[in-house]
């Protein structure tokens, strides 16, 4: 068994993952963007040491729901760029994720499971279809960027008022004016980047 930490495929034009990679149990950080992957076996889940997993700028439609079993995933999880309309609902299993990169994909639905991540700091959901946040999105206590450029939102929950801790939330010029009226006044809010 390999003892390596890190494990970066980028751009190796692989198409599908090697079977190989799933028996690297002790990789903390694994990058497979940009390769054309277009499915990723259930086996992602043996992979339990991972802090870091980048699956950007791939065509995967969908992803395996033992992305919930890589429950030490802490730092990044990157998955934009791709062509994903919903997430495993075992994304809400990933308590110590602060960092997840949804952007550039094809979700219409913001997916509630997202709401559970406690430790979030920043998330990013731009160019996508969402039409509404849940107010759930104000689990997100400790949320600290978020970013929803380029979606179809026409307003978004009073509870994102309750965010302590958000110094930057970018909505996108072409819908912010729309969005921006239904927002509580609150005395947090003074440190906001509201930006285009």
């Amino acid at each position: 068994m390999s003892h390596d930490v890190l494990l970066n495929l980028w751009k190796k034009k692989l198409h599908s993952v090697p079977d190989s990679v799933w028996e690297r149990t002790t990789l903390k950080t694994l990058i497979l963007a940009d390769n054309g992957l277009t499915e990723i076996s259930e086996q992602l889940g043996r992979l339990r040491n991972l802090r870091t997993l980048d699956l950007g700028h791939n065509q995967l439609a969908a992803l395996p729901e033992s992305l919930g079993d890589l429950t030490e995933l802490s730092d990044f999880l990157y998955l934009h760029d791709n062509r994903l309309t919903t997430l495993p609902s075992s994304i809400g299993r990933l308590q110590k994720l602060r960092y997840l990169n949804i952007s550039e994909n094809s979700i219409s639905a913001f997916p509630e499971s997202i709401c559970s991540l406690s430790n979030l700091i920043e998330l990013r959901a731009t160019d996508n279809q969402l039409s509404s946040l849940p107010d759930s999105v104000a689990q997100l206590s400790r949320l600290r960027e978020l970013h929803l450029r380029n979606n179809n939102l026409a307003t978004l929950p009073s509870a994102i008022g309750n965010f302590q801790n958000c110094v930057s939330l970018t909505c996108g010029e072409t819908h912010w004016s729309r969005c921006l009226p239904q927002l509580p006044y609150c005395l947090s809010w003074r440190n906001w980047i509201c930006a285009g």
